[in-house]
């Protein structure tokens, strides 16, 4: 009853906590772009979930959260832990060729595939005018996927779709979780499943951590645990359908860091591309919200 209150009481609350939450996450994104040169994109992954880890672990012990760990669902655990494997890997290896802006633009296609996938999975009901926006939006996605010299589509972007794809099925996975379990479990075993599957996959090419990026390690485990918890109180203290448009302050995030720590400006059909997929999904949160 209480988070039900929360959620109509403190609407400013959530807003603001969508807002740290998404300044930090990009952050993040730049931490892990500033590693792409020295590291592969699967050891990164590993990196993301590693230097996050004791921080979680920290907040779960301190909020006695970590009494309910062992009662989980483990097949939908191992589960969100391929995807986020996955998803981060394709992400970061698209960073390698695309600047952050250019990755976020064909990110933003997530909330599309999440409602395109409730439809599916979820059993929930999608208008015929949501599917059009929906096309509207995956066809703008075509626009972006531009040339990458002599190949017929940039395999940046396509890596970066391939990332929005694993997280709307693992969004719609913690949609069917969060029934029977609590953030903590969530955070948690995501977290340890993805340090560990991606550190196994990674332990062949695996490159020692150099004292020289220390910065961007730091950055790395106190963003990502910090965004992660942001976003959780976010979606807890206000409608998801208020905060979420929220989160397309990402892309003035990434045009910033793109400009500043690599002199990179955004191209006009990022720009265009974006915009149309963001108009997509703020429509189809609007109808959602009546």
């Amino acid at each position: 009853m209480s988070a039900a209150v929360s959620n109509v009481d403190n609407p400013l609350r959530g807003i603001l906590c969508m807002l740290v939450a998404v300044a930090l996450f990009a952050a993040m994104d730049a931490a892990m772009k500033s590693l792409t040169p020295y590291y592969s994109a699967m050891q990164i992954a590993c990196l993301r979930g590693a230097l996050a880890w004791p921080l979680v672990v920290v907040w779960l012990v301190s909020s006695g959260r970590h009494k309910t760990l062992l009662k989980t669902r483990w097949r939908l655990h191992m589960l969100r832990a391929v995807l986020g494997v996955v998803m981060l890997w394709a992400f970061v290896f698209s960073l390698q060729t695309l600047a952050l802006a250019e990755a976020y633009s064909i990110f933003f296609t997530a909330p599309l595939l999440i409602t395109a996938m409730s439809a599916f999975w979820l059993k929930e009901y999608v208008a015929p005018r949501h599917w059009i926006a929906i096309a509207i939006g995956l066809v703008s996605v075509l626009f972006m996927l531009k040339p990458d010299g002599d190949k017929l589509i940039s395999f940046g972007a396509l890596m970066a779709l391939l990332a929005a794809f694993c997280y709307a099925v693992s969004a719609v996975t913690v949609r069917i979780l969060g029934r029977t379990e609590g953030t903590g479990n969530m955070v948690f075993w995501l977290m340890t499943l993805l340090s560990l599957g991606a550190g196994i996959l990674a332990w062949p090419d695996w490159q020692p951590l150099t004292s020289e990026l220390w910065l961007s390690f730091v950055l790395l485990g106190v963003t990502g645990f910090g965004g992660q918890i942001a976003i959780t109180q976010a979606f807890k203290v206000a409608p998801a359908a208020l905060v979420a448009p929220f989160e397309y302050t990402a892309l003035l995030w990434g045009i910033g860091f793109d400009i500043v720590l690599w002199q990179l400006y955004p191209a006009f059909s990022m720009l265009a591309g974006a915009a149309v997929i963001m108009l997509s999904g703020l429509y189809l949160l609007w109808q959602h919200r009546r």
